[in-house]
């Protein structure tokens, strides 16, 4: 299965590759759910694929196209005689939806059609204090308004805003609980934010976010369980069960940034101590360096330029650099060794940008995770590294939307 390839462009459909006895999902959602993970499927191989008849491809493929959500699209024929083939095809212009990433660092947004593709992106930089609400919600609102405008079309020709911060977040209320970027607790963010652009809002941890850009349009399309753990400014979780995000009951599952792994111990910014982000994250580096190299910080921007010293340090062979990511890898082993004992993954797929310091990561690094898990006789899951920029966080957003405006269509939960 291919990765999100530079561009973002999902190169052969995009969403969940889900067998055809896997669920209980209607056979209509099933029928529309395999035309868009293909890209473009003739009716016979989706009866094939479906295990139906031709005359029930027809009949609820009529259906679809009936109601705008597919339609027939022609590609040439095997030979270089004979008629172009005719095949199925998500209706690309069915619907726009927006993907907006909100951060301590930057702020990301992606337009993308109802067939996954990208068509315009804008970045906007902010200061790392936190905001107010309505701050925040001017920086979506300014974020919206320039990735459409680079679009060539209107925020109400936008179907749904999918809409990713940082913390603690009940995607299905759409509240934050807390998050870095926000200077209070408890804000009914979609709510607010669905008044201010006028659109449908669908709000998620930014964590879940990259782990719906794995589902949609990574390297999780044809798995049915895998976790992504995000290093960054915090230390984040998704978690897919059954090819779905899997959320928890109060819809705030997945925190593995904040689970402890030292009584008592390191501050973490979520006011807590001795969480795994306080070993891990950025302001966990930059402090041990602060500390160990005698250094200072003042804000985000100093931190990711002390980062890059600290890294640069580690490669020349500065001992106490190299032993600053050596412990942080350590801390991540077992972070990771934990995942596997609780939920067994087929896959974990780390993302983010401290993916590119290798040191945090080092062969032997992870090569302790197995020994921190259940002794089971089986070998440990793969541990693969993505290191994408700050877009999938967006994409992610994206797939938020595109997935709640299928499951209004359809009915049902699709993904």
């Amino acid at each position: 299965m291919k990765a999100l390839s530079s561009d973002l462009q999902p190169a052969l459909g995009c969403g969940p590759i889900i067998p055809r006895f896997e669920g209980q999902r209607p056979l209509r959602q099933q029928v529309f759910e395999r035309i868009r993970a293909a890209g473009r499927i003739p009716r016979a191989e989706l009866a094939r694929e479906l295990g139906i008849s031709p005359a029930s491809v027809t009949a609820l493929t009529a259906d679809l196209i009936g109601t705008g959500m597919i339609e027939e699209t022609t590609r040439a024929a095997d030979g270089a005689r004979g008629r172009p083939r005719v095949a199925l095809a998500v209706r690309p212009d069915a619907h726009l939806v927006v993907g907006i990433k909100l951060s301590v660092h930057k702020h990301t947004a992606v337009l993308v059609d109802f067939a996954g593709r990208l068509i315009a992106t804008q970045t906007l930089p902010r200061t790392p204090s936190a905001m107010t609400p309505d701050a925040l919600l001017d920086a979506t609102a300014l974020l919206l308004e320039r990735v459409c405008t680079n679009a060539g079309v209107r925020p109400a020709d936008l179907s749904a805003v999918g809409l990713g911060v940082p913390g603690f977040v009940d995607a299905q209320t759409g509240t934050v609980f807390w998050s870095p970027v926000l200077d209070r607790r408890n804000i009914t963010l979609a709510p607010e934010a669905e008044r201010r652009l006028g659109v449908p809002v669908h709000v998620d941890n930014d964590a879940n976010l990259v782990t719906m850009a794995e589902l949609w349009f990574g390297a999780g399309r044809a798995l049915s369980h895998f976790a992504v753990v995000t290093i960054e400014h915090g230390v984040g979780m998704g978690y897919v069960l059954n090819h779905r995000i899997h959320r928890g009951f109060r819809g705030v599952a997945m925190e593995l940034g904040h689970t402890k792994v030292q009584l008592d111990g390191a501050l973490c910014r979520c006011g807590q101590r001795g969480c795994l982000e306080a070993y891990v994250a950025d302001y966990a580096l930059a402090r041990e360096a602060s500390a160990a190299l005698d250094w200072t910080h003042h804000d985000m921007r100093s931190i990711s330029v002390m980062l890059e010293s600290l890294h640069d340090q580690a490669e020349a062979g500065n001992a106490a650099a190299r032993s600053i990511f050596l412990r942080a890898g350590r801390y991540l082993a077992l972070g990771l060794a934990n995942v596997v004992n609780l939920f067994d993954p087929e896959l974990i797929i780390l993302s983010g940008e401290r993916m590119r310091y290798e040191y945090l990561y080092a062969n032997e690094t992870l090569a302790e995770m197995p020994d921190f898990c259940v002794a089971t006789g089986r070998p440990a899951p793969k541990v693969q590294i993505q290191a994408w920029g700050d877009l999938l966080w967006a994409h992610g957003a994206a797939a938020l939307a595109l997935s709640a405006i299928s499951e209004t269509l359809m009915g049902a939960r699709s993904g």
